[in-house]
């Protein structure tokens, strides 16, 4: 009966190579080429509000080698949170041979078979920064080469110090790596400046944009199921009560566990925090019509058929039906 709508599937960029920094020519060639790199501008809110220095000490270390820094970045941080991963199980699962590397999705999709949700960070220094001083550890990746000449590599960026602007990364066989804001961003920007956190269901880390939120427990759900997805929509709503995707994606899993009344609050939820979310209205119409609610059945119903989208030929339909 319910209108769910499809998760989108995430946009591959062409990642042929995700090489290993662990190479002395790499970082010769990094180096080179960002020498010149401007220095990033930092929100002076960012001074204001962080900590000058932050360091997750925690965060194992496992060196990289030649193109296994995906699965190695990624064991790091699993390890982190205490999940029983290593590099050797990791690699047949993110590395794909023919591209001599392991592309964002893979890294993404590998998190959540080890039942932890992985959310793609806003793309700005700020940010970064800001998960880190949160005590998230988050994998970065960079191009250490020229753009027409890419050379891909994942790192696990755990710290900084926001008087020397430096950034402190694991990172090909270095596991303390320190490098400046301007040479870091130069790298992380030829990859629109792509990075993750990982966290296990039901929590939602700050900063995170809602709609990156809801993809990614929507990916969650659709390997796991609704119940293993619920205490994440609960914690996103918590966290983002503006957003309205996300209490829509919560009455979803309430509908599918049986629990249409905490359903039709969470539509209720949605609808008032967006009024023109037509495919909020709809489900919220026919529920109350199931439910025997016409007259509140029929207002909801009006409502999502004056709203553009396809949802309309529904809602009249069930109008039709009253």
């Amino acid at each position: 009966m319910f209108i769910r709508l499809p998760a989108k599937r995430m946009r591959h960029t062409c990642l042929n190579n995700a090489r290993s920094a662990g190479v002395l020519l790499c970082f010769i060639v990094s180096i080179l080429l960002t020498g010149c790199a401007s220095r990033p501008a930092l929100l002076e809110s960012t001074y204001q509000t962080l900590p000058s220095h932050v360091e997750l000490k925690d965060v194992p270390f496992h060196p990289q080698v030649e193109y296994q820094c995906g699965p190695a970045a990624l064991a790091m941080v699993l390890n982190y949170q205490g999940v029983n991963a290593d590099v050797e199980r990791l690699i047949p699962q993110v590395f794909i041979p023919g591209r001599d590397g392991s592309v964002q999705p893979e890294m993404l999709a590998t998190a959540r078979r080890y039942e932890r949700i992985a959310f793609p960070i806003r793309g700005t220094l700020d940010s970064l920064l800001t998960h880190l001083a949160g005590g998230d550890p988050v994998v970065v990746m960079q191009n250490l080469s020229l753009p027409a000449w890419p050379m891909w590599h994942y790192a696990v960026a755990i710290g900084y110090d926001l008087s020397n602007e430096t950034l402190i990364l694991r990172s090909g066989e270095i596991k303390r790596h320190m490098l400046s804001f301007s040479r870091f961003d130069a790298t992380w920007a030829r990859t629109e400046r792509w990075g993750f956190v990982i966290a296990p269901p039901g929590e939602v880390p700050a900063g995170i944009s809602p709609k990156r939120a809801v993809d990614a427990i929507s990916a969650y759900e659709a390997l796991h199921g609704a119940s293993a997805a619920l205490p994440s929509w609960k914690a996103l709503t918590k966290r983002q009560p503006d957003n309205a995707m996300g209490f829509f994606a919560l009455s979803n899993a309430y509908y599918v566990l049986g629990q249409v009344n905490d359903a039709r609050e969470a539509l209720i939820q949605a609808t008032h925090t967006n009024h023109e979310l037509g495919v909020a209205w709809l489900n919220l119409g026919l529920l109350l019509q199931v439910q025997g609610h016409s007259a509140k059945a029929q207002q909801a119903l009006e409502k999502a058929a004056q709203l553009p989208g396809p949802w309309q030929e529904r809602a009249a339909s069930a109008l039709q039906s009253l």
